[in-house]
């Protein structure tokens, strides 16, 4: 069988080596060098331009990435867009938040005037507390001046 029978319709080999390549953090030029002498990033460019690739180059090129082969055959970004936007339809988000009880047992501006208010107090008390280290301290200033 040819690389392209073995192709399922709409997938782009070197596309998917470009993505594998993005995902890994390299440049052309990188994966040109561990590709071997006779490569350049130009080179690189082409082969990711190609739609479909020699299963020798393929072995290579999966090798050198270090991912299976069939994951640079049969990777289609549609089907992965697809298959994660399922998570976030409205059905599925429906049923979710329906099923666990989010609903608020408690005024959120309730509970946030309880927090001013017992800032309030811990304010009161601090600076009852600064008042009388001044007052003891007064009261032992006048004594250190004579000694």
């Amino acid at each position: 069988m040819s690389a392209t029978t073995d192709t399922p319709k709409n997938i782009h080999q070197g596309r998917n080596i470009k993505r594998f390549r993005e995902m890994l953090g390299l440049k052309q030029e990188a994966l040109a060098y561990a590709l071997g002498e006779e490569w350049s990033q130009k080179r690189v460019s082409l082969l990711e331009s190609k739609e479909t690739l020699e299963p020798e180059l393929l072995t290579q090129v999966a090798r050198v990435l270090k991912v299976p082969e069939e994951a640079i055959k049969n990777f289609d970004e549609q089907a992965a867009v697809t298959y994660f936007n399922s998570f976030y339809d409205s059905s599925g988000a429906g049923a979710f938040f329906s099923s666990t009880n989010l609903h608020c047992t408690f005024n959120p501006i309730d509970k946030w005037l309880e927090v001013i208010e017992e800032n309030k107090k811990l304010y009161e008390r601090l600076l009852a507390s600064e008042r009388e280290k001044v007052e003891i301290l007064q009261q032992i200033a006048p004594h250190k001046k004579h000694d």
